[in-house]
């Protein structure tokens, strides 16, 4: 497999290597937490949506969950932007590794449904909660099934990588 050379640079970054070797608390595990936390947020608020779309919890009125959705794009912007710093830190290992593009394929596809059903359920003012349930049931669906992607996907990321650094790829 040809690697490019751009990886390497990054890897030789300070940043990377601050991030890799630093014994700071507010180094790569750090960082991996703060992605921990917004997963949970993302995740977890868009599941109780989707949950509850999907019959789960009937009791509790649908319409006020609108406002999960904030709690969402919190826990998106946290994790794209832990998620950059954990890329700089193993670019190779990522960015080699198949299971990565897979995640990064469901959370597009789950970012996309959650925004879709924002618009499509939670945006029009002349739903009732019936009607609100039909409209989005589908779309709950899939996101569960994306967001459950994604999160395994990512969690398969550090047993399915064939390389950790660019300097490993050449026995160095």
């Amino acid at each position: 497999m040809a690697v490019p050379e751009i990886f390497n640079t990054i890897e030789q970054t300070a940043l990377s290597s601050w991030l890799r070797e630093s014994t700071s608390v507010f180094g790569f595990y750090f960082i991996l937490l703060f992605h921990t936390f917004g997963m949970a947020l993302v995740v977890g608020a868009s599941a109780v949506v989707d949950l509850r779309i999907l019959g789960i919890a009937s009791a509790l009125p649908l319409k006020p969950l609108k406002r999960l959705f904030a709690i969402m794009w919190v826990g998106l912007a946290l994790n794209v932007t832990s998620g950059l710093f954990l890329l700089t830190a193993y670019p190779t290992k990522a960015l080699t590794n198949p299971d990565f593009y897979i995640k990064l394929s469901f959370i597009g596809l789950a970012v996309f449904t959650m925004r879709r059903m924002n618009i499509q359920v939670f945006d029009d003012a002349s739903l009732d909660e019936v009607a609100m349930i039909a409209k989005g049931k589908m779309m709950a669906a899939w996101s569960l099934a994306f967001w459950i992607g994604a999160v395994s996907a990512g969690r398969l990321l550090s047993e399915t990588s064939k390389y950790v650094l660019y300097g490993h790829l050449w026995g160095s």
